[in-house]
């Protein structure tokens, strides 16, 4: 048995993301291996999550895979783990379709207790129904605890405390007000070991939190599955940087490992593709914030436009899609990139328009599913795609699929965790 508890909140903007990374830093620092784990398709919080814990981080989301998958990959990512800290996303019951797909649906799957992140901002006694409307909406979902955030002195905490112990609810502490945690919050993780602010905030939560007691909130782990390994002795390579392509699943690399030799470069530096490369996975990014080192690296655009060319396997997604095509158009200016596609991007300011959303679709008799988030367009009309694309209720949209010979690309963040994507080219 090792401790296990979900951070979540009401609704988002009420501290959740501080205070989870926080206290994923508390421990880490205090000697303990934290394995986190993200609610959600975000592969953003993943990344920051794995720079404060030195391990990575794993999405745990129910409309992208099924419930016995989410079950498997958490107890193995736990495995060999003192504690999993798991972060919530938005309100703890907002899902795709009322609670579906929310981060109570995960908390029950994995029968995680939920430790509630309550902005006490300008609040006092009436947080006491708020709290207790949570503890008794559904009763398998488990509000082990609450963490008070934005709390204005001791007797503002004394007071909230009082309220929690009315309503037979353990207070587990809480976080003072403090601008500057919430303003960096997105960002905090960057660099746990030197950052002042990141201290600041460990040495608070260490002060304010009870810690030691979320250590009792234990319970067994379920065995994991062993990763069958299906190496045909193919070389993958992926495409991974800082920024640019920085948008990845663990799990699709994990998975990736069980079928060849994996590893990585970076677009932005002059490469070329070695003659065994089998499969070139691009991933998501901001490659339109780095067209220019993206263009210069002229050796690595031809490379990977031959490879193409050749017949080679190419999954490319949102940012990747984006680098395959011929151009990337920017306030700036215009930006060559691999011409591999034959259709131009636009990312000038007063073309933004937000694409948000989870995706479906049937592909090859595999029916996928994914996320998507970009503010990028294509110029001019849509090009047409090779499948429908659906969202998560099942409505049509006008994201497109390409599959030109053997590269597959989309503005979708595919989630291939129970599924060959080598099937995909077939």
């Amino acid at each position: 048995m090792i401790p296990q508890f979900l951070i979540a909140a009401p609704s988002s903007a009420s501290g959740k993301t501080t205070i989870a990374r926080g206290l994923m830093a508390l421990y880490t620092h205090k000697g303990l291996h934290v394995q986190p784990c993200k609610c959600g398709p975000d592969y953003i919080d993943t990344k920051y999550h794995a720079m404060v814990c030195g391990r990575p981080s794993v999405n745990l989301d129910s409309f992208m895979a099924s419930k016995s998958h989410i079950q498997e990959i958490y107890a193995r990512y736990a495995d060999h783990a003192d504690l999993t800290i798991t972060e919530g996303m938005m309100g703890l019951y907002d899902g795709y379709d009322r609670d579906l797909g929310s981060s109570a649906e995960i908390a029950r799957i994995l029968h995680l207790p939920v430790i509630l992140v309550v902005n006490a901002r300008s609040s006092a006694y009436s947080i006491a129904p708020l709290i207790q409307g949570f503890v008794n909406f559904r009763k398998d979902v488990e509000i082990a605890g609450v963490i008070f955030n934005q709390v204005g002195s001791q007797r503002h905490f004394n007071m909230l405390k009082q309220a929690c112990d009315d309503i037979d609810v353990r207070c587990f502490g809480y976080l003072p007000k403090q601008s500057e945690w919430e303003v960096s919050s997105r960002y905090l993780g960057l660099d746990f070991n030197t950052d002042s602010k990141s201290q600041q905030l460990i040495e608070q939560l260490d002060k304010t939190v009870d810690w030691r007691g979320l250590l009792e909130l234990k319970h067994p782990l379920a065995a994991p599955s062993p990763v069958t390994s299906q190496r045909d002795g193919g070389h993958i390579l992926v495409a991974r940087n800082a920024d640019s392509f920085s948008f990845i699943y663990q799990e699709h690399i994990d998975i990736l490992r069980t079928l060849g030799t994996v590893d990585f470069f970076d677009p932005e530096e002059n490469f070329s593709l070695p003659d065994d490369t089998s499969l070139l996975y691009l991933p998501g990014g901001y490659p339109e914030q780095h067209t220019e080192a993206l263009m210069k690296a002229e050796t690595t655009r031809k490379s990977i436009r031959e490879y193409a060319q050749r017949g080679g396997k190419v999954l490319a997604e949102c940012g990747g899609m984006m680098y395959l095509c011929k151009e990337i158009l920017t306030d700036e200016g215009c930006w060559e990139m691999c011409g591999v596609l034959p259709y131009s991007i636009t990312a000038r300011k007063s073309d933004r328009k937000l694409s948000l959303g989870y995706r479906q679709m049937e592909w090859n008799h595999q029916n996928l599913r994914g996320h998507e988030f970009h503010y990028t367009q294509f110029c001019n009309e849509v090009p047409a795609s090779m499948t429908q694309v659906y969202n998560a209720a099942g409505t049509p949209v006008t994201t497109p699929v390409f599959r030109e010979g053997n590269v597959i690309a989309s503005y979708t963040h595919l989630y291939w965790g129970e599924t060959d994507p080598l099937k995909l080219f077939l």
